[in-house]
């Protein structure tokens, strides 16, 4: 199935509602420290709750850590600086996304490491300044499972 890459996530209950939504997807959670909570926090397991499937949430000490242990054929990043729709992209079983931390995003070597077609976003109002990261992981990682037609 897909992976969604956490690239060290601040807020406890995105976390634990991205956990959620993988385990409910049949995706694999990647988180890259240093995070900015601890995963005993009551948020994340409240958000979580019943939900967490701990094989399925992988954790990476760095990103360079993450691109080894994972080796992904195809690598999106989800950026406000994105120029590509992710609606206007076409997903394939086994694609993976890197979101970055939710008060600053995915760093600029980060992003400099993709061509400008792996740079997705989505759209939104004009002066906003981001969409809460467990949509946005949500978002985009339904439109992937859509286009491969709700297949595991």
């Amino acid at each position: 199935m897909f992976n969604i890459i956490l690239f060290e996530p601040e807020i406890p209950p995105n976390t634990g509602n991205i956990i959620r939504l993988c385990t409910n997807m049949g995706a694999t959670l990647h988180l890259i420290h240093p995070l900015g909570f601890s995963l005993d926090e009551k948020q994340v397991r409240r958000a979580g709750l019943d939900y967490i499937d701990w094989e399925k949430v992988i954790h990476h000490q760095n990103y360079e850590e993450m691109l080894v242990a994972i080796n992904p054929a195809r690598l999106f990043a989800v950026s406000t600086k994105g120029k590509t729709t992710y609606s206007d992209s076409e997903f394939k079983a086994n694609d993976s996304f890197i979101f970055g931390p939710e008060t600053r995003g995915l760093p600029k070597n980060v992003l400099e490491s993709f061509s400008k077609e792996k740079i997705l976003r989505i759209p939104m109002q004009k002066d906003s300044r981001s969409i809460n990261l467990s949509n946005a992981c949500a978002i985009v990682l339904y439109e992937a499972w859509r286009q491969i037609n709700y297949k595991f």
